[in-house]
């Protein structure tokens, strides 16, 4: 008898078990306080909303604008110029870079800007520059990535291409030269991914400056580099106010390539502390 009540005792425990093993585990509501205000496993806070990411590599995520799909530039908006005899005259304000097989090609017709604004966002580009090699130096393959139209990502054919440093391929341009030359060559596909912190102001005081993460075909050549300001050719700039602004693409004078573009708004000074 003693034997058979020992049986079922441990029957009823190990279905018991099993039962238990089965419900979903959603958290708990009896651990220990983190800093934020939420326990260890919180079954109250909040789950992060669900995004489908693209169907391969470098695809555009579900929650992403494209900003570059390869038909057309109704995205973009160009640098007027009213001078004729300026090199790069554009009348009209339009995006006139050309649009073909899928990627767009920089014209000498000023740089082009996305029509919206942006703050913080996740920034996803690929780029090629001429095959073979056009220049040399800061002439090769010359554009940028202007986050809020003030703060450029250089984009440059650094393949076996020696320039100043805080002039390369991946570079806070003038301020903070790559972690490494990850650069593929010339007429190869490259792609950066751009995490970018927007500066904040308090009025016309800075509070935080702006913070740029940048993956150069995968490879990482920054990671949270701190931007000291507007950057600039030969010379340092301070910040002054502002709020979101668009995206740029330079015109160099260089034919560089640009496809598959799009972008994530992201906001990334966010708090998660738990409301009282």
């Amino acid at each position: 008898m003693r034997r058979m009540v020992l049986v079922l005792v441990l029957l009823i425990a190990g279905g018991a078990r099993a039962a238990d093993e089965k419900k979903p585990n959603w958290g708990y509501f009896d651990t220990p306080k983190l800093p934020s205000g939420w326990r260890v496993h919180d079954i109250n806070r909040p789950r992060p909303p669900v995004v489908t990411p693209g169907a391969k590599s470098g695809a555009a995520p579900s929650d992403a604008i494209v900003l570059f799909d390869g038909t057309d530039l109704s995205n973009w908006v160009g640098t007027k110029q009213d001078n004729p005899k300026k090199k790069k005259y554009n009348p009209t304000g339009a995006a006139l870079w050309k649009v073909e097989n899928g990627y767009l090609e920089c014209a000498p017709t000023g740089s082009i800007m996305t029509k919206q604004t942006f703050g913080d966002c996740q920034f996803h580009i690929e780029w090629q520059t001429a095959n073979p090699r056009q220049g040399a130096s800061q002439n090769a393959g010359n554009s940028g990535v202007f986050m809020m139209n003030r703060y450029e990502t250089q984009v440059l054919d650094n393949y076996e291409n020696r320039t100043y440093a805080d002039g390369m391929a991946g570079c806070v341009y003038g301020q903070t030269p790559p972690m490494v030359n990850a650069c593929r060559k010339p007429g190869e596909w490259q792609s950066y991914d751009i995490i970018f912190q927007a500066p904040r102001f308090e009025g016309e005081t800075l509070v935080s400056p702006a913070y740029v993460t940048v993956l150069l075909n995968g490879v990482l050549v920054q990671h949270k580099t701190e931007i000291l300001g507007p950057t600039s050719h030969k010379k340092r700039t301070a910040y002054k106010a502002h709020g979101k602004d668009v995206i740029a693409l330079q015109d160099h004078d260089n034919n560089t390539r640009f496809r598959n573009i799009w972008i994530r708004e992201l906001d990334l000074m966010k708090d998660d502390s738990k409301p009282e």
